[in-house]
């Protein structure tokens, strides 16, 4: 049974319509004593990294992310749930995240290394360019084209961590992991067959770590 964290502030509906696609068993709880005793979780995230963080802090899901993460626990974190589990974010004045990977979050600077400018926010179809082809999370994932919307973007010194990444005029994190914590920037549920292999591969990777 895979726990949806609902936090006020996740696209709900197409992440559950993503499982059921799947056929894969889901619950939805806006608190952690309704999420308890899941195999796995996913935290699915839109909207502005202060008022997440404000949410979860509300909701009590703070430190039960961390406790589920540190009994070692699959969780997958979408969009800006991937960027709550860094250090912190300058989205709105400088923010504390989960700290949960190093790193931080900063707005794209909308102009390249000449110079030229770009469009702000990153919204629309890039391809993945692969770096860690073994771990099981990209197991049958290819190069493709996956959907992002995101103004802000992870920049983070630990190259370990960077399953795959996007060119958006930076190399743009696109896939983050350690052990079963992993976390995508770009929404798998709206990614075509990528994204449902990613989240497919998830749900086998949830079910040997509690075989």
């Amino acid at each position: 049974m895979i726990g949806i964290i609902d936090y006020g502030m996740g696209n709900l509906f197409s992440v559950s319509k993503a499982l059921e696609r799947l056929d894969i068993p889901y619950v939805i709880g806006d608190r952690p004593s309704k999420l308890e005793n899941c195999h796995g979780y996913i935290l699915p995230g839109v909207g502005a990294f202060p008022d997440a963080m404000k949410a979860l802090h509300e909701h009590q899901f703070i430190d039960f992310i961390r406790r589920k993460v540190d009994e070692g626990v699959p969780l997958y974190g979408i969009c800006l749930g991937m960027q709550l589990l860094f250090e912190e974010s300058e989205e709105g004045g400088t923010t504390a995240g989960l700290g949960l990977f190093p790193g931080k979050i900063r707005r794209f600077t909308g102009r390249d290394q000449q110079g030229v400018p770009y469009k702000v926010p990153h919204m629309g179809w890039n391809r993945l360019k692969i770096h860690q082809p073994e771990q099981p999370i990209l197991f049958e994932v290819e190069e493709e084209f996956v959907y992002f919307v995101h103004s802000y973007v992870v920049q983070t010194e630990d190259s370990s961590l960077l399953y795959a990444t996007a060119d958006y005029h930076m190399d743009v994190p696109a896939i983050v992991g350690r052990g079963p914590l992993v976390a995508s920037q770009f929404h798998p549920e709206k990614s075509g067959r990528a994204g449902m292999q990613l989240l497919e591969n998830f749900c086998k990777q949830m079910s040997k770590e509690h075989a």
